[in-house]
């Protein structure tokens, strides 16, 4: 089958490798794609947030599935537009991305299926955001209702902070804030594919949102990721299915507002027991990279199935045994004012990924090929990949490829996956 992918970064360049080694894949697009999708793929200028102009160049280019994926996409209303035209397309509808796009929605959905989730207040004024930051204490969690690239979140002791961040949300246009009680416990993130009716889960894997080495600095989209967790307790994916994603999926259904695509259960694990942080409707970034690397079960004809409503029919999925990691080369500056232009060496041919278990290989997120030169053109540059039989040997590779890779003033996390590898992670 033909395939375009919609997006740029590292997520959409994890999903063409995983789709370009699938044998049922015969061509593969990505728009507007980067320099890591264009070695193996071919890429599209196209405003991926324009749904008339992603359906026109799907239809020009004939192509059995669409896979939208980032969110503001959906959101905009992208995977409406490509069914209408009567395209199969992996990629919840406008009114179900609201599970992302607000989390005011998300909360009131989580009601209504009974999810456990932190205790909230929806604010749209300073005072409101106050009152809500003295009811819950610190540390204060304050959110930005839409969204906000992974950035919208701000968890500080700094009660001002806290007011000063509620204040820039509400400054936006539509403005509002949640306020939550804070949660303590390990993160896990679980994506989900789900046809509306059936869900399927993926590997649980664990990202890091801070800048700095030991969650310091500010929130990222994410420094780097890893899959499978050594430390999470047994039946941990089967009760986030059972509390979680189904109820999710069938209150959606009830709605009339069907979910159909990936839902991202954003999950901590608390000395209370199980409770959902957010829900992404879309693959996450950095984790794509780490889940995908260990999926065996070709991805193509699940993606299809759930955009057909025919996932119930497939065989349980198959997976790669080890573990996968992913570090993430950031540029001068990210988060707060990234500097893009900077030149790239040490980058190994982004077509040639090492084969066999044991392997390591670069995703590219925000590059591009200027004059001949790999250049950066986003915060978060590209993504050190690697898998082993244990998270020691996937984190010796990714770092070692790393080593090699030349980016002046560019920045990565040493200590992604590290307190897990030790066996450090316990639960509360």
């Amino acid at each position: 089958m033909e395939i375009l992918i919609i997006g740029s970064g590292g997520r959409e360049h994890a999903l063409a490798l995983a789709l370009a080694a699938d044998p049922s894949v015969t061509g593969l697009h990505v728009a507007p794609g980067n320099a890591g999708t264009a070695a193996l793929a071919t890429n599209h200028a196209v405003l991926a947030t324009d749904p008339a102009a992603v359906t026109a160049l799907a239809s020009r280019l004939g192509v059995d599935l669409v896979v939208v994926g980032p969110e503001a996409p959906l959101v905009a209303g992208v995977a409406d537009a490509v069914r209408a035209a009567g395209i199969d397309c992996f990629g919840p509808s406008a009114a179900a991305a609201a599970l992302e796009g607000s989390k005011a929605f998300a909360k009131q959905v989580m009601a209504q299926a009974g999810v456990p989730t932190a205790m909230a207040h929806v604010c749209t004024t300073p005072e409101e955001v106050a009152a809500a930051l003295d009811q819950f204490g610190a540390p204060y969690v304050v959110k930005d209702d839409g969204l906000a690239g992974g950035k919208g979140v701000v968890v500080t002791g700094d009660r001002e902070a806290a007011l000063a961040h509620g204040r820039a949300c509400l400054a936006r246009p539509d403005g509002a804030v949640v306020v939550e009680e804070y949660l303590d416990g390990p993160e896990v993130s679980l994506f989900a594919i789900t046809d509306g009716v059936s869900a399927v889960p993926l590997v649980p894997a664990q990202d890091f949102k801070r800048v700095g080495d030991g969650d310091t600095g500010p929130n990222t989209g994410g420094m780097g990721a890893y899959a499978p967790l050594p430390w999470a307790p047994a039946g941990l994916v089967e009760e986030v299915m059972a509390r979680v994603v189904q109820p999710t999926v069938d209150t959606m259904r009830r709605r009339g507002t069907p979910f159909a695509g990936l839902l991202y259960a954003g999950l901590a694990l608390t000395r209370r027991g199980l409770r959902v942080v957010e829900f992404n409707a879309r693959f996450g970034d950095p984790e794509t990279q780490v889940v995908l690397a260990l999926l065996r079960t070709p991805l193509a004809g699940v993606l299809r199935a759930a955009a057909r409503g025919t996932l119930g029919d497939l065989p349980p999925l198959e997976w790669h045994p080890g573990s996968a990691i992913t570090v993430v080369l950031a540029a001068p500056g990210y988060p707060e004012a990234p500097e893009t232009g900077g030149v790239l060496t040490g980058v190994p041919d982004a077509a040639a990924g090492e084969s066999g278990w044991d392997a390591a290989w670069v995703v590219h997120a925000g590059t591009d090929r200027h004059d001949g030169a790999l250049v950066a053109t986003g915060g978060r540059v590209l993504c050190a990949t690697a898998r082993a039989a244990d998270l020691v040997g996937a984190r010796e590779r990714a770092y070692a490829l790393l080593e090699g890779i030349r980016l002046a003033g560019g920045h990565h996390r040493g200590d992604i996956a590290l307190a897990a590898a030790e066996g450090r992670i316990t639960l509360p």
